[in-house]
């Protein structure tokens, strides 16, 4: 059972890098970094069941901080859109002089 987890996390995280680097979109990047979070929770749950209950604390945690990044990468992406009227990476160079 742990076996099939944790490789399920390592191809879900795999996924998660390989959408990453690839994409140009902010949201699809956003989606995926969401997607590696989320590996390594089932990551935790997983080993939490052979060992004890500190990796679903560590659960708690990292949802939290997913939270609280969804909210913030969601208004800077909301922002961006606004004012550049894309989401393309390629298309923004907000920190150029």
């Amino acid at each position: 059972m742990i076996a099939e987890s944790l490789a399920l996390s390592a191809v879900l995280f795999t996924i998660g890098t390989i959408g990453v680097l690839t994409r140009r979109n902010a949201i699809v990047i956003f989606m995926c970094v969401e997607l590696m979070l989320n590996a390594v929770n089932l990551s935790f749950v997983a080993l939490s069941r052979q060992y004890g209950v500190t990796g679903q604390v560590f659960v708690v945690f990292v949802m939290t901080v997913a939270a609280a990044e969804a909210a913030v990468g969601l208004a800077i992406i909301i922002s961006i859109f606004r004012h550049r009227q894309t989401v393309n990476l390629q298309n923004i160079n907000l920190l150029k002089g």
